[in-house]
């Protein structure tokens, strides 16, 4: 609501930066209403305000997930803007990058990546060697199999850790599974399709048993591979994926967009 009520989110940013030790960055959406876009009616004044610079995200509140984000606007808001711009929103791939960030490079500073590292947390390695990594299956594991060894060192490793880091290891999962491999998809005149982190994956069969496993949206098929990694779950240990930006856009009954949910209620031994 704070887009909405722009001397609050002055109030807010001033009293924030009187108590900082170091450059004060704050993060904002476009607008709240899909009408009402106002990132651009603030940013002049935000350097007066005391911050550094602002993570502008592409979309409005409304619109949560079911857009693409406008990296036009963010340009716009870049040009306006007293204090660097870091743009945000469905960077996925290295060409997502170049479009949006280097091609821009003359107004926004850089990018925020935030759901495209969630499921392929490798998209920093592509970013840098700018390529399409074809990632195997077995390179996928070891990532999930750092995961849970970083959270028994931070939770523990008695019952409580196991079960707190297979929960956030689940919750995890229910990004990693939307991630396509390179080499799954086709190709059109040599050239990969478009890939956004708005379509819904395509079913496929993995190129081996793993790799399948690892694109299965059935929350249970997840369950039994942090079994691999941290034993099985108690009996009727029970998950349910909470964050919503692990959805799909969806059309309801009346035509209108919204966010398909994930929503899991299961045994954990399945």
């Amino acid at each position: 609501m704070l887009l909405e009520k722009p001397k609050r989110m002055e109030e807010l940013v001033r009293s924030s930066n009187l108590i900082c030790s170091v450059p004060l960055t704050f993060k904002t959406r476009m607008g709240y209403k899909d009408t009402s876009r106002v990132a651009h009616t603030f940013v002049p004044r935000i350097k007066e305000w005391g911050a550094s610079a602002l993570t502008l995200h592409g979309r409005t509140r409304a619109q949560r997930y079911s857009r693409e984000a406008d990296w036009e606007y963010i340009r716009k808001v870049a040009d306006a803007s007293s204090v660097p711009i870091i743009g945000n929103g469905d960077i996925y791939t290295y060409h997502d990058y170049v479009e949006n960030v280097v091609k821009n490079q003359d107004s926004i500073a850089t990018c925020m990546i935030a759901r495209g590292a969630l499921v392929k947390p490798w998209i920093f390695t592509e970013i840098k060697e700018q390529r399409n990594w074809d990632i195997s299956s077995h390179e996928r594991f070891e990532i999930l199999k750092d995961f849970a060894r970083f959270g028994l060192e931070h939770w523990g490793s008695d019952e409580r850790g196991v079960e707190q880091t297979r929960r956030f290891l689940l919750e995890w999962m229910s990004f990693t599974y939307r991630y396509t491999p390179i080499g799954i998809l086709e190709t059109i005149n040599g050239q990969l399709p478009n890939v956004s982190m708005t379509q819904r994956p395509p079913k496929f069969v993995g190129r081996d048993d793993m790799e399948t496993m690892l694109a299965s949206d059935d929350a249970s098929v997840w369950v039994d591979l942090c079994a691999k990694l941290l034993g099985r779950a108690p009996e009727g240990w029970k998950f349910t994926p909470k964050h919503k930006s692990n959805a799909y856009k969806n059309l309801t009954n009346n035509g209108n967009e919204s966010e398909g949910g994930m929503a899991f209620e299961m045994e954990a031994n399945g």
